[in-house]
Order: C-alpha cells, then structure tokens, then sequence
C-alpha cells in the first residue's frame, strides 16, 4: 500500500468518525505502532537508497498531517460531548417549578382538636397516660371486677394476665385522681383498642374521656356541659338529651343523643355521675366529692360532623377520601 492511498483512505475515514470509540480504533489502525502509517515508515529498508529520504519525508508529513486533523477530530468529540453532557444539567428557568403536595391533618386529629380546644375553653386539664395498662386501672378501679362481661378476652387485646391493650381513656381519670386531690377537671384523648372491625367499629380507634370532680356536683352541671359542647361542636341549633343506661362506673348513666337538622336524633357518647365506689378506690371521699364523667369516640362524632358512613375510610388511608376533609 503506497502513501498516497494510505492518506485517502485515513482523511475519508476520519471524516466519518463520530464518537470517541470510533476515534480510538482509527488511531489504532493508523497511528498506532502497528498502524498502517508505522508500516509505511518500516517499507523503507525495502527502498533504493536514492528514494529513501524523499519517501521517509513524504511519510513523516502524512504522520503529521493525520495526527494533526486526528487533533483536530478528537476536540470537535470533546467539545460535542460537553454539549451534551451541559444539555443534561440545562435548566430552564423560564419553566413553572415542580408542584409539591402540602399534606394537612388528618380528619380525626383535626377532631379531636376541636373537641380538647372546646374542653379547654372550658376550664378542663388536657391529661393523657400510658395506652398499655394494669387490669387494675383498667377495670377494677372502674367498679368492674373480674367476673364483669367488659372483662371478656374477646373484647380485649390481653399482653398478660395483668396487662392489656387499654379499651378505653377511663384509666387516665383513676391515675390522674391518685396524684391530685379534688376539685379536678379534665379530659384524656387517645387510642383505645377492642376486638371489633365493621362499617361502624373499628379495633383501634380514638375516645375522649372527661371528669369533673368538686362539690355538690350534679346532673345539671353534666347536662350543661355536654350542650355547650354540642352546640360548639354542631352549630348553635344542636340540641341533646339524656337516656338512661348503664355503665358500671357511673351511677346513674346516660346516653347522651344529639338532635342534627337532616338526621334527627343520634348517640354521641355515654356519660353518668361517678360511682361512689370508684372515688373510694382513689381514695376520695364520696360523702365530700361528687363528680360526672363521659366519653366519646372521636370516629363516630367526626362521621357526624362530616357526613361519613363507614368508619373503617379512616384507616383505609386513601387519599382521595382523606384529601376531602
């Protein structure tokens, strides 16, 4: 191969080399130490001695002419490739910025909320206690002994013989009447837990349990309270009314409905006065204290309040259905 067809072939191929692969295989084939132009060079010995020096000069200016356009491709791929590699990192400034979802509280929580902010502009403490509990606090303390239905393993998720997942904030009250003395007021929102799952039970769910104890307390202090409550949670038009039921930790009980515009009357929590037998397990004095407690799950009044028919929606965690609210 003469140097001519050498330096034809070498300008068209590099010509169609477009990428840094493609310029290293030509340097190979051309100027590498076996290369075709390093080949040319060892023709030489093969010469007359008279042609030697014009074909080694002939030779050495296609080295440098190869090398130099080689140069030439090699910086026109450089600066290619950090075009590119700049186009990647381009921003364009003038494009409206990525859209990010501000998450919000959840419809129970904002609930529950309102009910402690109403409770509190009341006068009540905000107290909350340990969701795992002593049999004791649980139930006994609360006027219910062993042999008692509310005492069944079915309706509760037992850790030990002693210890049980707490099925309801009741026990608060016992542990918060231990460390003070009367008069007291006060409220204790949280997580209960009982062995029940459909459209209206759930087995984790929320209650907010109040006690108020002082003297010469009545049922009409506890009806006053829970119509305040009402109608600040409702409208101003919501009205209730007391049917008598049983708790053993009350005496006499309630169940308290509320009268909605649209959907008439409708069971909102249970309430009553407290069972002397509970202030003597505190250690209070019944024929000095007397008091009234309620309670309500925070799922049914937020299915009230937001026209909601199945409570399990609230751990379904769909955001469709929470973005709602």
């Amino acid at each position: 191969m003469d140097v001519e067809t050498v330096e034809k072939e070498a300008i068209e191929k590099l010509e169609k080399v477009s990428n840094a692969q493609e310029l290293e295989q030509f340097r190979v084939e051309f100027l590498g130490k076996k290369g075709k132009i390093t080949s040319l060079m060892k023709n030489l010995k093969n010469l007359p001695p008279e042609e030697r020096p014009a074909y080694g000069k002939r030779v050495n200016e296609l080295r440098e002419k190869v090398e130099r356009l080689f140069s030439e491709k090699k910086k026109q791929i450089e600066e290619l490739l950090e075009r590119e590699r700049m186009e990647k990192m381009r921003v364009d400034v003038t494009l409206p910025g990525a859209r990010r979802k501000v998450g919000h509280s959840h419809p129970v929580l904002k609930v529950m909320e309102e009910i402690e902010r109403i409770f509190v502009s009341m006068g009540f403490d905000v107290v909350e206690g340990p969701e795992i509990e002593t049999t004791w606090h649980n139930f006994d303390a609360l006027n219910t002994p062993e042999w008692h239905p509310a005492r069944d393993e079915h309706d509760s998720f037992y850790i030990t013989d002693e210890l049980l997942l707490r099925t309801h904030t009741s026990p608060v009250q016992i542990r918060t009447m231990l460390e003070r003395k009367p008069p007291i007021a006060i409220i204790s929102p949280g997580k209960v837990y009982r062995r029940d799952y459909d459209a209206t039970h759930l087995p984790m769910f929320h209650q907010v349990e109040g006690l108020h104890v002082d003297r010469d307390l009545s049922v009409a202090h506890l009806k006053f309270t829970l119509e305040e409550f009402a109608r600040r949670m409702f409208g101003k038009n919501a009205r209730i009314r007391l049917r008598p039921s049983y708790f053993p930790f009350t005496e006499p009980s309630f169940e308290v409905d509320v009268y909605l515009s649209g959907y008439g009357w409708l069971e909102i929590l249970g309430a009553g006065m407290v069972d002397p037998n509970v202030f003597l397990n505190v250690g209070y004095d019944p024929e000095e204290w007397t008091g009234y407690a309620f309670g309500m799950g925070v799922e049914r009044i937020s299915m009230l309040k937001y026209g909601i028919t199945d409570i399990r929606e609230f751990v379904r965690n769909d955001v469709r259905f929470l973005s709602s609210y």
